[in-house]
């Protein structure tokens, strides 16, 4: 009698192996079309690693998004529960984002420089999907919309989120809801301007980081955004500090001056007030 070798696996028998005219895993997730999906415009062994990490990263943002909006929901409805799950998928997701710029880093400059130039204006500054989730998180500016023009139904739903209240508009609301003195001028604005700090936003968030336990489901919604927010920026810093190992001080395939627009992003805050009762707790 044979012996099986040592790393031989035999196939269950009630594993499905006759799938014609079944759903199958390719099927469901649409593989054909995903993993052909993955054009190269050179030569260069490594424009297939760039164009994987990019796609990779859209799905990721598109998913973060995804979360952030089923976020707006909940809070509207006070199901914080639901909520905190959401943001905290949010915020792991971000950690994997800022994981695959450690994968990209790996191209070196010469790699990239081989077939930089064949991108013409294509820029990572073009993705709609981070777009929206940095509108949807409540950085608004209507002008970061324009390079969108060309497709109509991306344009029309960037203008849609950018005039809607953000992940934070809502949790304003919900800090009136609950009795503070928000001034009625954060709640009732144009919601497609920036956010600015207001002080009676940072009384009341102050007032919640001295009573948690009173106000525990605000205080902990309050440290959901700041690991939203602490993870974002990491994202952001090693984006930037992955495009300066790559291409140093050059311009961006977008137009942008590149590494210095990059830097100005890490000053931006989702949630100041948060961040700023810190020093006065």
């Amino acid at each position: 009698m044979s012996k099986e070798p040592q790393n031989y696996r035999e196939i269950e028998k009630t594993i499905h192996t006759d799938l014609e005219d079944k759903m199958t895993y390719g099927k469901y997730l649409h593989l054909p079309e995903v993993l052909n999906a993955q054009h190269r415009i050179s030569d260069e062994h490594d424009e297939m690693l760039f164009i994987i990490i990019h796609q990779a990263s859209e799905l990721w943002l598109k998913l973060a998004g995804h979360e952030v909006e089923a976020a707006i929901r909940n809070i509207r409805d006070e199901d914080f529960r639901h909520a905190f799950k959401v943001i905290a998928r949010v915020k792991l997701i971000l950690m994997q984002l800022t994981q695959s710029w450690s994968i990209l880093a790996t191209m070196t400059p010469v790699d990239y420089l081989k077939f930089r130039d064949d991108l013409g204006p294509a820029s990572g500054f073009q993705s709609y999907c981070y777009r929206k989730l940095e509108f949807l998180l409540g950085n608004k500016n209507k002008r970061l919309v324009d390079v969108h023009r060309h497709d109509p139904e991306v344009y029309d739903e960037l203008m849609r989120v950018l005039t809607e209240p953000s992940l934070y508009d809502v949790v304003l609301r919900t800090l009136k809801n609950a009795g503070f003195d928000i001034d009625e001028r954060k709640l009732e604005r144009d919601f497609s301007l920036p956010y600015e700090p207001d002080d009676s936003v940072k009384a009341a968030w102050f007032e919640i980081y001295r009573n948690p336990d009173k106000y525990f489901e605000l205080y902990e919604l309050a440290e959901k955004l700041v690991d939203i927010e602490d993870a974002f920026q990491n994202w952001r810093f090693k984006h930037m500090y992955t495009v300066q190992r790559i291409i140093g001080s050059r311009r961006g395939t977008g137009g942008s001056s590149g590494v210095p627009f990059l830097k100005k992003a890490i000053d931006t805050s989702f949630f100041p007030e948060l961040f700023a009762i810190r020093t006065d707790l």
